[in-house]
């Protein structure tokens, strides 16, 4: 296996995060559109106030009045997606470094690692990234970053104790990859997208919990009943439209997310002139990848190898089931065939 083609790669992760810019407002729109059908096919409206006519009964115009309940809610939530988008794309850094535990290692405290990255970073022509680590005795690293002033490299020290130069050589190089092919920009778009639609499925399963809880009261004083069971039914169908959507962005995340890893590998080996290195790497860090303090599943996707998270909830068990990262006997498998 030969790495061929990383300018083909870059151009093809900036198409995909700008697929992935245009097709999560499309899914939104959707969303909200088929939130207020279902509503109002399971009859949880009889009139409407549709401009220009007054109050209409709903079975006179269906489709009116759930585009325009539909299009009055946009706006509100377009602003919140747009807002949550902007902090999160542009304090990724520090989201990260936060959610790993990660600092930045200085020169004089590990001249080792900023030789190799330096070496490295001068043999294919790019700019010296940033170098993190993580006090952890676990193997692990990866590269993080949207542009030349916030693309990073992280490492744990254990992976700087448990490996020699040339197999640290190739994680670096692995990881430098990542950053040559836009990777981690296209990730960290996933991540953004990831994070809101598993915040509105945990939000809106909360919210049903509590209403069951806590809401029976307020459900039998209701008039008939109507009102708490109007509640139920729009919390019912938030929360199956919310997996949805959550579905559909897993999917496209899954989508992009196994083939950059063969890539990484490949365009890593060929960095090193090593691939038996790396290769030994991955079978070191995958006998000790996992992180105490990394519990969230979106942000493990971005290691070398995917340490197992601890995280609970809907949102984790739906994640579980699309792996991120292809099979590590498989990647190593592919190195030790160059």
């Amino acid at each position: 296996m030969k790495y061929v083609g990383i300018y083909s790669q870059q151009v093809g992760n900036n198409i995909k995060s700008l697929l992935l810019l245009l097709c999560f407002p499309l899914i939104i729109v959707g969303l909200v559109w088929l939130f207020f059908f279902i509503l109002d096919f399971l009859g949880g409206y009889d009139y409407a106030n549709v401009p220009g006519r007054g109050m209409v009964y709903i079975a006179d115009s269906h489709l009116e009045f759930v585009t325009y309940m539909a299009l009055q809610t946009l706006p509100w939530i377009a602003g919140i997606v747009t807002i949550w988008f902007i902090i999160a794309y542009f304090t990724n850094t520090s989201i990260i470094r936060h959610a790993t535990g990660a600092r930045p290692l200085e020169r004089r405290e590990n001249p080792r690692v900023y030789n190799i990255v330096e070496n490295l970073t001068m043999t294919c022509g790019m700019d010296m990234p940033k170098v993190n680590v993580i006090d952890t005795p676990e193997l692990n690293a990866f590269a993080s970053g949207i542009d030349r002033n916030s693309y990073t490299v992280t490492v744990t020290t254990g992976l700087c104790d448990c490996l020699n130069d040339k197999e640290l050589e190739g994680v670096i190089a692995h990881e430098l990859t990542h950053i040559r092919n836009k990777d981690t920009r296209l990730l960290i778009v996933s991540i953004i997208f990831v994070g809101i639609m598993a915040f509105v499925l945990n939000l809106t399963t909360r919210m049903l919990w509590n209403h069951l809880i806590w809401g029976g009261g307020n459900r039998r004083r209701d008039n008939n009943g109507k009102n708490g069971a109007g509640v139920l039914i729009a919390m019912v169908v938030a929360i199956a439209l919310a997996a949805i959507g959550y579905l559909f962005v897993l999917l496209t995340r899954f989508a992009i997310s196994r083939k950059r890893e063969y890539m990484a590998d490949a365009g890593g080996a060929e960095l090193c002139g090593d691939p038996l290195a790396l290769a030994s790497a991955l079978r070191k860090i995958s006998g000790n990848p996992a992180l105490a303090n990394v519990e969230r599943q979106d942000v493990a996707q971005l290691f070398i190898v995917r340490p197992p998270y601890a995280s609970q909830g809907i949102s984790s068990m739906l994640d579980g089931m699309f792996s991120t990262h292809p099979p590590i006997e498989k990647r190593i498998a592919y190195l030790e065939q160059f």
